[in-house]
């Protein structure tokens, strides 16, 4: 045991999160979950917060297994979800829990911003970042006009990863990576816009040092280090953004891939050697986040799974009994491209009812309507993959590499009918795993950060040597899948 480096990896999602160990054994990644746990959107005072402190005591509880093996620990690394921020006092207290990205208040934030503030092409030639209205940037300025109490007397601002590590540490930092996220960050300086941060009545000292995935933060202070039973192990600033880690994780064999982040929402994307910030990226409404070693992940969100587990919600308890290959199998045996949507159309972002909003798209642009399970269930596969072929499309004009290759990784993944039409409909190679690639990411960033591994291509040939990956080739008929994306584009103008 003692032979063996031991990495502690949080890996929190927007509703659940996990403690995982890992290590490197022979050239592969073992891992082992530690703990399971809820994360609670708290509803009160007509907001929506996240329970910092509840995250807190679950990383704890996660450390406090491991010092109760005597497991010497190597480093720690933690990732959430993104643009969510914490406010940090003069007296070094958390000023209330941090307000969740699903709050309503930054509805009517973004335009009020974008018309009176600062113009939308202004704030995506500083940022090459997409418009979402619970960006950091929309959600700092609906706090300001509502005189938030906390946003008034703060002395830090940390992103959710950052002030989970401030509270392990004491350290105060800006991963890069969560920065990206927020619509603040220039990717030309590699830092936060001061123009962006002022134009919501902050300064660059409300936020700690930027600092990029691989870099230590602090060590456990003894206050942890007593509930813990562990000593001052390193705490290293990961892929702070889980979807950064995610893509870290892709088991590429050199650049010339594009990756498809696959579950309830999809995205689809490069990496690239700069941010990619022009009339066309913004058009197509685009993102630039930050990547790992220097890179920019460019990428576009893509409504994935979210239409089929909302419809899988709405059918009847005898159809939702049924496992996801049964039922998709099903689908399989309906006529292909008989209904067709734009998956990211606005009548699915989040309707009553999604099977209604499918049949009436269906009904407007004057195609058959899916009536049953399978016919609604085969629409939205079909639909899918021809978004990932148009989206590819578009990476392909920006990419200045031949892509040859897609890698799906997340839940989505072990959808083998989805990950097949999605082979047929780019015409090329798929390779589908892994699937739980957020923590895989992180344990391997700490990796590299102890000098276990030199670089991202040894990293991810460690991970290819780990797990089990899936190929899918074009086996469709290319002509029909060419006439369905003619359709498609028809249909979606």
């Amino acid at each position: 045991m003692e032979n063996k480096k031991y990495y502690f990896a949080v890996d929190l999602g927007a509703t659940s999160g996990r403690t995982i160990l890992g290590t490197l054994v022979n050239g592969r990644l073992e891992q082992e979950e530690l703990t399971r746990f809820p994360n609670n959107l708290i509803e009160t005072g007509g907001h929506f917060y996240w329970d910092i402190y509840a995250l807190y005591l679950e990383m704890v509880k996660g450390l406090q297994v491991v010092g109760k093996r005597g497991i010497e620990l190597t480093s720690i690394g933690i990732d959430t979800w993104g643009v969510d921020f914490v406010f940090i006092g003069e007296d070094n207290a958390i000023l209330r829990n941090p307000m969740a990205y699903r709050d309503p208040h930054t509805f009517a934030a973004i335009d009020d911003y974008l018309t009176n503030v600062l113009d939308r092409k202004t704030v995506y030639d500083i940022t090459g970042i997409q418009f979402m209205n619970f960006n950091s940037l929309f959600q700092l300025h609906a706090m300001r006009k509502a005189h938030n109490s906390a946003m008034q007397h703060c002395r830090k601002v940390l992103f959710v990863p950052d002030a989970l590590s401030w509270l392990l540490t004491g350290e105060e930092v800006c991963e890069y990576t969560i920065a990206s996220t927020s619509q603040m960050l220039d990717p030309r300086t590699g830092d936060l816009s001061e123009r962006l941060i002022e134009s919501v009545g902050l300064t660059r000292q409300h936020f700690g040092r930027m600092v990029q995935p691989g870099t230590q933060i602090g060590v456990l202070t003894e206050e942890v280090q007593k509930m813990t039973g562990l000593g001052a192990v390193p705490v290293i600033a990961v892929a702070g953004h889980d979807t950064g880690a995610a893509v870290a994780a892709v088991p590429a064999k050199n650049e010339q891939f594009a990756y498809l982040s696959s579950g309830t929402w999809s995205l689809m994307g490069i990496e690239t050697k700069e941010a990619i910030i022009s009339e066309r990226s913004y058009e197509l409404n685009f993102t630039n986040e930050g990547g790992i070693e220097g890179t920019t992940r460019f990428l576009k969100n893509i409504c994935g799974m979210w239409l089929y587990e909302r419809c899988r919600k709405e059918w009847p308890e005898e159809v939702r009994q049924l496992s996801h290959p049964e039922l998709q199998g099903s689908a399989m045996q309906v006529e292909p491209f008989r209904s067709i949507i734009n998956p990211d159309d606005k009548a699915f972002a989040n309707p009553p009812s999604m099977i209604e909003a499918i049949q009436q798209y269906c009904r407007e642009t004057g195609q058959a309507v899916p009536e049953t399970p399978a016919e609604l269930c085969r629409c939205i596969f079909d639909s899918l993959a021809l978004r990932y072929r148009q989206v590819f499309q578009w990476l392909k004009e920006f990419a200045s590499f031949d892509l040859n290759v897609l890698h799906i990784i997340g839940g989505g993944s072990l959808n083998k009918y989805l990950n097949q039409f999605t082979a047929d409909s780019l015409g090329v190679e798929v390779l589908a795993g892994p699937q739980e690639c957020t923590a895989i990411g992180n344990i391997m960033l700490q990796a590299k950060a102890s000098g276990d591994v030199a670089d991202i291509w040894q990293m991810r040939q460690i991970i290819a040597n780990s797990v089990d990956m899936v190929p899918y080739h074009p086996t469709g008929d290319k002509a029909a899948w060419d006439e369905a994306y003619e359709k498609y584009l028809r249909l979606t103008k």
